[in-house]
């Protein structure tokens, strides 16, 4: 499919421009920091001292010095026996113990509140050894990639190396490293590095790349890495976990974690480098350059995407990385193995890129769509009778959302495939039918 120049750009701010994550080599240095512990604190001890007051009965003497208590007497009752003494508690003993009472009730709501945490605990706790048995599973999968490259600036020969990372999935019965295109390019095969979680070296034989995808696939001669399990990107949901794991910075089989917030980002402008086809899932999972060709995983240990980008105005993590859903990666990637190059799905027509809800106008019932501006003779849009001024809101089942939803659709389409579509002309919706051609 041919679009008109001049697409919408995807700017984060200002002076912040979308790039992709790789990074020239580079030695982490970790910055020695020597930890004062702080004096023991003198705990001063003090003691509590009761005086007792003593409560006798009045005495009185006699002329002789004796004393002699005074006494009411009975005359026919015998005396009633002297009630026991009660002991009455000294002030300093009550604050005494009504301090102990309340410093067991403060150690009793404290180990209350312990087993409450721990109740709590055990269910976070568990979330934490799922990533461990994530990270356990798939670290043997993913590979961290070295890339000599030299190249031309300005007339200056320059040479310098990349960090990457790829994971091994199997395609066509065979394995195949999969990563990004931007990881690799430049860089011949004898001047590519593999190397596992477990410290050996490879070198592909055989290397297929795309450009309007930024998918790229290694074969190494008898590679026997676990291949890691691929899932299904288009059962993701914004919120759910994800892992990342790659060599950011050239720290090989780094894990990180996070969540999915986005789906289908297909707007953004990446520098120099052309990316057509985009579909990209966003992950606040830290990506850092040296993530590139990483998987992104979910928490079954599936590879959901392939990290490729960052939006970062320092070069560094911000929490705003993208990747390739696997589904789109892994279409590439088997095109790539079977047929050497990509095939690219072709629908004929030019679209308006500035066509929008604000346009939709009498169709304002409608959600989306993408505005035909030219239908190119003799192509599947032709014989499927699209005409300059439909609108396109439907294609193989999916509500078009922009033009760039429908590119991207048309390009993941197998080629020879018959596609429904919904077609709006006139203020009614028609229905129709196209046979995808291949772009070359």
């Amino acid at each position: 499919m041919l679009r008109q120049s001049g697409v919408r750009s995807f700017a984060l701010s200002a002076v912040a421009a979308l790039t992709f994550a790789t990074c020239n080599s580079a030695t982490a240095q970790t910055a020695s920091r020597q930890s004062h512990a702080p004096p023991a604190n003198q705990s001063g001890a003090y003691e509590r001292h009761s005086k007792g007051v003593s409560i006798d009965s009045p005495t009185q003497g006699n002329a002789s010095g004796e004393t002699y208590q005074l006494m009411r007497p009975s005359l026919e009752r015998p005396s009633l026996p002297t009630p026991p003494e009660i002991s009455t508690p000294s002030l300093g003993s009550a604050l005494g113990s009504s301090a102990g009472d309340a410093s067991a009730m403060i150690d009793q709501q404290r180990e209350a509140l312990f087993e409450e945490l721990a109740e709590e605990f055990n269910a976070f706790d568990r979330l934490g050894r799922l990533v461990r048995k994530v990270s356990h599973l798939v670290k043997p999968s993913v590979i961290h990639i070295e890339a000599h490259k030299t190249e031309t600036n300005n007339g200056k020969y320059e040479s310098y190396d990349e960090a990457g990372s790829g994971v091994v999935v199997a395609i066509s019965g065979g394995l195949w490293i999969l990563t990004n295109r931007h990881v690799i390019q430049g860089a011949r095969p004898n001047e590519i590095m593999l190397r596992s979680s477990d410290g050996r070296q490879f070198r592909p034989a055989q290397i297929y790349t795309d450009e309007g995808t930024d998918v790229a696939v290694m074969q190494v001669t008898n590679m026997d890495l676990p291949a890691a399990h691929v899932g299904d990107s288009e059962s993701v949901g914004i919120g759910d976990f994800t892992i990342a794991i790659g060599s950011p910075f050239g720290l090989s089989h780094s894990v990180t974690f996070g969540i999915l917030s986005a789906k289908g980002r297909r707007d953004l402008s990446l520098g120099d480098k052309k990316i057509d086809l985009q579909d990209f899932f966003q992950t606040d999972a830290a990506i850092n350059p040296g993530n590139s060709g990483g998987p992104l995983l979910n928490l079954r240990g599936e590879v959901i995407g392939l990290n490729t980008a960052i939006a970062s105005s320092s070069g560094g993590s911000e929490g705003i990385g993208f990747a390739i859903p696997i589904n789109m990666a892994m279409r590439v990637a088997d095109e790539l193995v079977r047929y050497g190059r990509y095939r690219r799905g072709y629908l004929g027509v030019v679209l308006d890129p500035d066509f929008g809800p604000q346009d939709l106008g009498a169709a304002a019932l409608l959600r989306g769509g993408a505005l035909v501006k030219t239908v190119h003779r003799g192509s599947p849009a032709a014989k499927a009778n699209l005409q300059r001024g439909d609108i396109i809101v439907q294609f193989n089942g999916t509500n078009v959302e922009n033009d760039d939803h429908l590119v991207a659709q048309v390009g993941m389409t197998p080629i020879g495939s018959h596609i429904p579509m919904v077609i709006h002309r006139d203020g009614k919706n028609y229905r129709a039918e196209v046979e995808l051609t291949d772009l070359n």
